[in-house]
């Protein structure tokens, strides 16, 4: 039986801009049935504050962020879900067909692909319970669905949203590394909702090592073989037109 192939893109830090245009334009890509499924981790570089796709107001001191003498990034997600901070943190995405299951079905094979990983690394995960003032908080990582996975503590760790076509499914989400406490709680007028961070619990992995440890858990989680392809020159000037359109 031939293996089932998803594309593999290295990962990349970046503006959040040209983060959340890669993946746009993968999902809108898949979705037109134009590219393999794919996964990709990544950083952003500058820092930034993405809202979800729906997500329509914001305090209005976010527009006046500074981290590191540099501008805090304010960007819309293609996305639900609630407001990320995205300081020391690392985001996953993967981009597939839809197929029949329910929403939450989906966002648990994901999400236990995810726990198969962090587990490898020493790090135990379950999933989290929204509590009372799930609706009206800001931020995301101060609630904790049943699509979130949180330490046996109760530290949410990783936040997750999805996108969906009649086609195409998109599921991304930030894993806390190292995230600044005085930040988060100067964005979110709300202390910081992890005990220790996963860069924290981890000791000496290097970020080569858990991208490899992750990539397999996912592979072997979903049977694939991942074929790492870097995004072509064609593929980038259709993303840096998405920006440009975007910012216009």
């Amino acid at each position: 039986m031939t293996p089932l192939l998803w594309r593999s893109l290295p990962y990349l830090d970046a503006s959040g801009a040209v983060q959340m245009a890669i993946d746009d334009w993968l999902f809108r890509q898949l979705a037109q049935g134009k590219t393999l499924p794919t996964l990709r981790f990544y950083g952003w570089t500058p820092a930034a504050i993405s809202l979800g796709r729906f997500q329509k107001t914001y305090p209005e001191h976010w527009a006046n962020l500074t981290w590191q003498g540099q501008p805090l990034e304010l960007v819309t997600r293609p996305s639900g879900g609630r407001a990320v901070l995205h300081q020391g943190t690392l985001t996953y995405a993967i981009i597939c067909e839809r197929g029949s299951g329910k929403r939450w079905e989906t966002y648990h094979r994901f999400c236990d692909a995810l726990r198969l990983g962090w587990q490898r690394l020493g790090i135990s995960l379950q999933y989290g319970t929204a509590q009372r003032g799930y609706i009206g908080n800001t931020s995301c990582f101060n609630t904790a669905t049943a699509a979130d996975l949180v330490a046996l503590d109760g530290s949410k760790l990783i936040g997750s949203a999805q996108r969906l076509s009649h086609r195409a499914l998109l599921q991304h989400g930030s894993m806390v590394l190292s995230s600044d406490r005085h930040l988060f709680a100067t964005v979110f007028d709300q202390s910081a909702p992890w005990a220790q961070t996963l860069g924290e619990r981890l000791g000496a992995w290097q970020l080569n090592e858990i991208l490899s440890v992750l990539t397999q858990a996912i592979a072997e989680s979903f049977g694939v073989t991942l074929i790492e392809q870097p995004l072509s020159d064609q593929d980038w000037q259709a993303i840096t037109r998405s920006v440009k359109a975007g910012s216009s």
